[in-house]
């Protein structure tokens, strides 16, 4: 099966005279199922559409969105994986110099707000063409929203583009069902009644029912506390069960979101992953290099959808959903045979996984009559008493994949919840994860040790952490491997102080954890986090939460988390000196730096001072050796020693 058109000409090879659709999209062309365009568009194609590509148009000219004249239908119009302004700019707002789903990694090939600017750029040419929104930066920016990039409230993005609809979450149920009544000849303007859809009306057009009234923008422009509550009332409404329509005023204008779409079952999903992709970038991209964003994901399996984990900084819960659904054994199995036939399989598949991989069940059997519970986590602080842990069905998967002829070895990168995984009084699962799916490294994500900040994170505490990284290196010596683990930190979330980064300071060099890379915590749209970072509030209590703002502590708090890097100790010092912890600068067991030269007491008498044992970059080594907490006059060419060392590994 071919690329769909992503030329004139070649919709004329074809013999049509327009496409049914245009699919414009911020990303290279890239016909792989971990793309959100390639899968409405192959949706689409199956059910008898006409779609042609618009992939990374210059929006400084009319001649890419003029190249297929007007659809016969509409224009369906996407940033993209990712929403263009994270694409663009780090968590510091510092321009980024590279684009992992652009050709040759180049930045620069869409505009900042991409899916504004496209559906301006239509509505200019083709005025009553339907322009329907979706994606990922459409779908969490669907309400007004606080705008990190530019410190202050914005309103819908359906109201700033100018589009007629907005499908939000996974797309296929809402895409198809638009598609068919545009087909049927019903106008734009009357499909009012889709699921999963927002659309804008006249306030006076509106016909009262059941619904929840969000603050106004005008409102969440004035007060930070109605801000909060309109957070609150988005998120719980986020379920597919039991979520309601949603109404926003934005002046004389009502946003309308529909309660979300039904998930797809086992069945649809089976179908939409076993699409004929061609699985990799358009050749038109070739004498570029390709595109990047390819490369983790070439073979990779995604066999589940929907997250019940429910991280309050990841906007998974505002755009999947928390209801868990999968695809069957015997689809994956297809999959992962369709692989080991690609010219580039080389024996190893990468991942077996989706945005937690050891879900493969709902949380509870009540969600799916009841839906899932409203200002509720299933694993957080603890997890619920109603949790059905079930790890069987995973585990008989991954053996199954890992059996077929061509197939060395199969990974799991897509990360674990290794809380979910404790609770399982089973361990065969652990085992055979440590066993045979950990390619000398496996991700996990305790993001942070305090009890405080974990809470504002809707994380685990850190006890769940420590029970599992002790029966993964129980195992992994008792199998007589060296695997690591990579654990996920995060610095400045709200609720974090100098403090609590001193705390997470001391926990990482208990543990013997040296990471290279730090994450700051990036305000992006759609999440609990970003809500409590702009108001300071909790939406759910409404009780005030400390915020980190200014670029000099948010450093601080970075630097305490990489304290061992002499580069980093003068903010190190800082940061001591401001959280009062000043006792921690010396050469006592749990000192976190030296004094600095000429310093009183920066010589140190008595024996040979110890050197600190290396660690693999962002690797967390055996907790029972012991450690290297000394740290004397050869610090500074230890550590550079430490890097090097680490380089080579990375190289190698």
């Amino acid at each position: 099966m071919p690329f769909l058109p992503i030329t004139k000409e070649e919709t004329e090879a074809l013999g049509w005279d327009c496409p049914d659709f245009v699919l414009v999209t911020g990303d290279a062309y890239v016909d792989h199922p971990t793309f959100g365009p390639a899968i409405i568009s192959r949706l689409l194609e199956s059910r008898g559409y006409r779609v042609a590509i618009l992939a990374q148009p210059d929006w400084k000219t009319d001649r890419d969105f003029t190249r297929f004249g007007k659809p016969r239908l509409g224009f369906m119009v996407s940033a993209g994986n990712i929403d263009s302004m994270v694409a663009h700019y780090t968590a510091a707002r510092r321009r980024r110099s590279d684009d992992a789903y652009s050709p040759g990694n180049r930045a620069g090939l869409r505009p900042d707000r991409a899916v504004t600017v496209y559906a301006k750029k239509i509505r200019e040419l083709y005025p009553d063409s339907p322009i329907i929104l979706g994606g990922l930066e459409a779908s969490l920016r669907r309400f007004a929203h606080y705008d990190y990039w530019d410190d202050a409230i914005r309103p819908s993005v359906l109201v700033e583009s100018g589009a007629d609809l907005l499908t939000y979450g996974m797309g296929e149920r809402q895409s198809v069902e638009i598609a068919d009544r545009l087909a049927a000849g019903e106008p734009v303007s009357s499909l009012r009644d889709i699921r999963g859809t927002c659309y804008l009306i006249p306030t006076k057009e509106y016909e009262p029912g059941p619904a929840v009234d969000c603050p106004s923008y005008e409102q969440v422009c004035a007060s930070k506390r109605e801000y909060a509550i309109s957070c609150r009332k988005q998120q719980d409404e986020q379920d597919a069960v039991r979520g309601k329509r949603l109404l926003q005023k934005h002046g004389k204008l009502l946003l309308v979101q529909n309660p979300p779409a039904l998930p797809l079952d086992g069945a649809e999903l089976d179908a939409i992953y076993e699409l004929p992709y061609m699985r990799t970038w358009h050749p038109c991209y070739a004498d570029q290099g390709g595109v990047p964003a390819i490369q983790e994901v070439e073979f990779s399996i995604t066999h589940n959808r929907g997250c019940f984990g429910g991280c309050n900084f990841c906007a998974i819960a505002f755009h999947q959903g928390r209801m868990v659904t999968t695809r069957s054994e015997e689809s994956v199995l297809r999959e992962a045979r369709l692989l080991t036939q690609l010219p580039n399989f080389k024996g190893y598949i990468h991942d077996v996984g989706g945005p937690t991989a050891n879900f493969r069940a709902p949380s509870c059997q009540k969600q799916k009559t009841l839906g899932l519970c409203a200002g509720k986590k299933c694993l957080a602080p603890k997890p619920c008493p109603a949790l059905e842990v079930e790890h069987r069905s995973y585990l008989d998967l991954l053996r199954q994949v890992r059996a077929l002829p061509g197939v060395k070895r199969v990974f799991i990168r897509s990360g674990i919840r290794f809380d979910y995984l404790m609770e399982d009084p089973d361990k065969t699962f652990l085992h055979e994860l440590i066993e045979h799916h950990v390619s000398g490294q496996l991700k996990v994500a305790p993001e942070h040790c305090s009890a405080a900040v974990l809470d504002c994170m809707g994380k685990p505490h850190i006890e769940s952490y420590l029970a599992f990284q002790r029966e993964f290196f129980r195992y992994t010596k008792k199998i007589g491997k060296e695997q690591y683990l990579v654990p996920y930190l995060m610095s400045s979330h709200p609720g974090s102080t100098l403090k609590d980064a001193v705390e997470l300071a001391l926990f990482l060099k208990r543990e013997h954890l040296r990471p290279e890379q730090v994450q700051d915590f990036y305000p992006t749209p759609g999440t609990i986090s970003t809500c409590m970072f702009y108001t300071g509030l909790d939406p759910y209590t409404l009780k005030p939460i400390y915020i980190p703002r200014s670029d000099k502590e948010k450093a601080m708090q970075r630097a305490l988390l990489q304290y061992f890097d002499p580069a980093k100790r003068s903010l190190v010092a800082q940061a001591l000196q401001e959280a009062g912890r000043t006792d921690l600068i010396g050469y006592g067991e749990d000192c976190l730096i030296p004094p600095a030269p000429g310093a009183h007491g920066s010589r140190r008498e008595g024996k040979k001072q110890e050197t600190p044992r290396r660690t693999a970059q962002r690797h967390l080594t055996d907790p029972k050796k012991k450690p290297a907490s000394k740290l004397g006059g050869r610090w500074e060419k230890d550590a550079d020693r430490a890097r090097k060392q680490n380089q080579t590994r990375r190289k190698g």
